[in-house]
């Protein structure tokens, strides 16, 4: 299955939002509580760690760790990285066949109230109702990435804590001038980065 992340040549100038107006007494939001998972991927140029937001983003959360806990993503890859803007972003997920768990609806930014900053994890989608195994890192903030009016961007879900030097090892590892379709021609990593192990940390 082909995942994407569309990035637009030029992108539209993002109008500062209008001051919030402070809500009435007794219909306040609550503010999800923390409740962080921690997963550790182990690949060839060494250990991230993801601080997963199940509190705020619950139905990604659960997806990514359905494929962790069956470990699907074990002997998977980082398949693509590519520079954008002051940093860049790698690209992972399940390429096995028959390895892929029913799509999920994209959890927008515009319900979870996280963004697409640096160091975030998110989920790639081909659009709604498509969102699989496949995930990105960025390392540089990205708010095209956030939903705005009917673009449903990408789900931001949780953030690199530990092994911000290894994203980085892989962002700067080589990339094969010809493989790739459409955008994603001379962003394929040759190799890719193994994922040896993906599995929940304690604590």
């Amino acid at each position: 299955m082909k995942t994407r992340i569309v990035i637009a040549a030029c992108l539209a100038a993002i109008a500062a939002p209008a001051p919030a107006q402070p809500a009435p007494m007794g219909i306040l939001k609550p503010v999800p509580r923390d409740d962080l998972v921690k997963v550790a991927l182990e690949t060839d140029k060494g250990r991230i760690v993801l601080a997963l937001d199940r509190g705020r983003a619950p139905l990604t959360t659960a997806n990514f760790l359905a494929y962790v806990d069956k470990h699907w993503f074990d002997g998977e890859a980082f398949y693509r990285a590519f520079q954008y803007g002051s940093g860049g972003i790698i690209q992972g997920g399940v390429r096995s066949g028959g390895k892929q768990l029913p799509p999920i609806e994209v959890e927008t930014t515009a319900k979870t109230g996280l963004s697409n900053k640096a160091w975030t994890i998110a989920m790639a989608n081909a659009g709604p109702g498509t969102t699989h195994s496949d995930f990105f890192i960025m390392t540089t903030d990205i708010p095209a990435f956030d939903a705005k009016g009917a673009d449903i961007g990408f789900a931001a879900f949780g953030r690199v804590i530990e092994g911000q030097e290894v994203v980085k090892a892989i962002l700067a590892a080589p990339v094969s001038p010809d493989k790739g379709e459409g955008s994603m021609k001379g962003q394929m990593l040759e190799p890719a980065v193994k994922i040896v192990k993906a599995e929940r940390v304690p604590g």
